[in-house]
C-alpha cells in the first residue's frame, strides 16, 4: 500500500516507520520550506510495544514532498487538534478521491470537523502512541492497540483497507461503536491533563507532583456537566475519571498507569507540545452553555488562549 502522511509529526512518523517495516511505501507531505528544514533523515529513539517492549534507535531515511502527489491508497492525518480545520480545507481540493484516515483528537462534531470533506471518504481513529520531537530527534513509542470507529454506512471499504493496513503491521484494533462520544470524552481527559500542565509548566513536570492526577480527576468531574449537555455517552474513560474518588484515582495513575518505567509515563516525559488548546475549548463551550468551570478557568488565566476567549 502507498500511504501519504500529512505532516511529519510524532504520531505520523512512528506509524509510518511501522508500516514501512511491514512492506508499505510511506511518504510525507510537509509545508513549503519544511523539506529543507527537516532534511531527509530523522533520529528515532522510540519504544515498540507490539511484541514485548523493544527500543528502536536508528537514523531513518524519509521521503518528504511539498506538493500533494497523486496515486496514494490512503492519506493518514494526525495533526494538532487546532491544525485540523486548515488540514481538511487543503485536502478537500488536493486529495481528490483518496480515502483519508483522521487519526486525531476532535472536539467538534465529526461531520463539522472534516467539512468540506465527505464523511463517506473518511474514517476516524485514534493512536496508542506518544512522545515528542526536538532538534530532529523523535523520542516516544507506540503500543500494540489502536482505536478505530466501527464502519458507518458507506465507509466499509475504507475501514477494511485501514484494518488490513494496521493488522499487516501487527497492531491490534479496538473497534469503537460511538466514536463521537469516545472522542469527546477523550478530548475532555486531555483538557484535564492540560489544566495540570498549565499549572506545573510542562507535561514532564506533572509527573513530579503526587497530587497532579488527583487534580485530573477533580477537573474531569468539573467538566462532566459539559459532556452531558453535549450528549456524550459515558464510556470507560468517563466512568474511570468521574466515578473513582480522586485520591484513589491519583494512586491508580501514579502507581499503575504512569508507574516509573511504563511506556505511558515515557510518552508524557517526552511530550514537549504546548498545552492549553483543549482547556480553552472546554471553557469556551461551558460559557455558551452557562456551566461554570472554575478550576479550568483559573488555570487558563494569563495564557494566549484565555485572551482569545
Amino acid at each position: 500500500m502507498r500511504i501519504l502522511f500529512f505532516g511529519r509529526g510524532v504520531i505520523s512518523t512512528q506509524y509510518a516507520w511501522a508500516f514501512e517495516q511491514a512492506g508499505h511505501t510511506v511518504e510525507f507531505y510537509v509545508r513549503k520550506g519544511r523539506k529543507e528544514t527537516f532534511g531527509s533523515r530523522i533520529e528515532l529513539e522510540m519504544w515498540d510495544a507490539r511484541k514485548g517492549k523493544k527500543l528502536i534507535q536508528e537514523n531513518w531515511n524519509v521521503k518528504l514532498h511539498e506538493e500533494m502527489l497523486p496515486n496514494y491508497d490512503l492519506i493518514f492525518v494526525s495533526v494538532n487538534t487546532e491544525q485540523l480545520p486548515k488540514a481538511v480545507q487543503f485536502l478537500s481540493t488536493a486529495a481528490g478521491n483518496t480515502p483519508i484516515l483522521i487519526f486525531n483528537n476532535i472536539w467538534q462534531d465529526l461531520k463539522s470537523s472534516i467539512a468540506p470533506l465527505s464523511m463517506n471518504n473518511v474514517v476516524f481513529g485514534f493512536p496508542g502512541a506518544g512522545g515528542g520531537i526536538a532538534d530532529n530527534r523523535l523520542r516516544g513509542g507506540f503500543l500494540k492497540m489502536v482505536f478505530l470507529e466501527k464502519p458507518r454506512a458507506g465507509t466499509e471499504h475504507i475501514n477494511n483497507k485501514v484494518k488490513e493496513l494496521f493488522e499487516s503491521a501487527h497492531f491490534k484494533i479496538s473497534w469503537i461503536k460511538d466514536m463521537q462520544s469516545w472522542l469527546w470524552n477523550h478530548f475532555a481527559m486531555n483538557a484535564a491533563m492540560e489544566t495540570e500542565v498549565l499549572k506545573r509548566g510542562s507535561f514532564p513536570a506533572i509527573l513530579n507532583h503526587s497530587d497532579s492526577f488527583v487534580n485530573v480527576g477533580k477537573h474531569m468531574r468539573e467538566m462532566n456537566p459539559v459532556l452531558k449537555a453535549r450528549g456524550a455517552k459515558s464510556d470507560m474513560i468517563l466512568l474511570l475519571l468521574t466515578k473513582i474518588p480522586p485520591a484513589l484515582l491519583g494512586t491508580l495513575f501514579n502507581m499503575v498507569i504512569y508507574a516509573k518505567g511504563s511506556l505511558p509515563r515515557l510518552f508524557v516525559e517526552y511530550n514537549n507540545s504546548k498545552a492549553g488548546f483543549a482547556v480553552s475549548e472546554l471553557v469556551r463551550e461551558a460559557k455558551k452553555l452557562g456551566i461554570p468551570l472554575p478550576r479550568l478557568t483559573v488555570a487558563l488565566e494569563n495564557t494566549e488562549q484565555h485572551k482569545a476567549i
